[in-house]
């Protein structure tokens, strides 16, 4: 009988998944596997668990938001031999699950974890020592998706994000680095950065580009440079939320590798979660490292 290592996190979104437990874990079984389960308990817990016990699974699904999707994925990427993984989205934005089609219906999400394609998708390396899936960014709005508390998540959902990146508008924080790639270097002070691998990023689609290929082994990138004056703030959110023509503030392009120097320590974020406070950062995209089980209908 196959092996499923079944992770997932009780509090993500509304707490969905306690009344659909039972259900999805019939799925598992009638599909043929024998089911070893983990309810995660503390920070870094889908991780570490993914790291320990992965090697004797033949398949791994997680079940939370996309922090839980991003410790779980870390965890395999120490393992010898890297099983495929089934996502059942139960967060507030569940960005990266929107990119690959995973259904927001929980039922049908676990069906497609046992009965789906798997397919490759790229991680991102952070510093050699951190993964991203989707996304590593610091600046403005950043803070945002770690510090909203999840009670808050949970009751008003992908409202909650708008709510606290309206706020945030208000202690708008300028950094003075330089950013280099193969492709272009750039250098000056920028309120926003943004690495990503994602057709969504906090439920919005297209903020970099509309063509986003998911394992063709390069991220887009965005920079934003710092407004000099109310207006420019103004253009620049226009563009964010109303997809208006870019600026002079607004950097886009692709890449493999890039290198971050800061002239001060910079708080970055991955995958909507803490990633630390770096100097030099070097991220580098890692090529078709995980595959995801997805509708093998939906093309990518």
């Amino acid at each position: 009988m196959r092996k499923m290592l079944f992770i997932f996190n009780p509090r993500s979104g509304k707490a969905q998944i306690r009344n659909r437990l039972m259900d999805i874990l019939d799925i598992f079984t009638k599909a043929g596997y024998e089911v070893s389960v983990h309810v995660t308990q503390r920070p870094k817990d889908a991780m570490e668990v993914a790291a320990a016990r992965g090697n004797d699974a033949d398949l791994i699904v997680c079940s939370g938001g996309d922090g839980t999707l991003n410790e779980t994925i870390s965890g395999m990427m120490m393992l010898d031999r890297i099983p495929d993984l089934g996502y059942i989205p139960a967060g507030s934005t569940n960005d990266f699950a929107s990119s690959l089609k995973i259904p927001k219906n929980m039922i049908a999400a676990a069906h497609l974890a046992v009965e789906g394609e798997a397919y490759p998708v790229d991680i991102g390396s952070f510093c050699g020592d951190r993964n991203f899936v989707y996304i590593a960014a610091f600046g403005a709005f950043t803070e945002v998706s770690y510090l909203t508390p999840q009670d808050k998540k949970n009751m008003l959902g992908h409202q909650a994000y708008m709510l606290e990146s309206v706020r945030s508008l208000t202690s708008i924080k300028s950094y003075r680095l330089r950013v280099e790639s193969e492709e272009i270097t750039l250098e000056g002070e920028f309120i926003f950065g943004m690495v990503t691998n994602t057709i969504s990023v906090g439920g919005f689609k297209g903020l970099v580009t509309q063509n986003v290929a998911l394992n063709d082994g390069e991220f887009e990138v965005l920079l934003i440079r710092t407004p000099r004056t109310p207006l420019d703030l103004s253009n620049i959110v226009n563009y964010m939320f109303l997809k208006e023509e870019p600026n002079e503030y607004v950097h886009k392009f692709r890449t493999k590798a890039l290198t971050v120097i800061p002239e001060e320590p910079v708080d970055w974020v991955l995958d909507g979660e803490f990633g630390g406070t770096r100097m030099e950062t070097q991220i580098i995209n890692l090529q078709k490292q995980i595959r995801i089980m997805r509708n093998p209908s939906k093309k990518q």
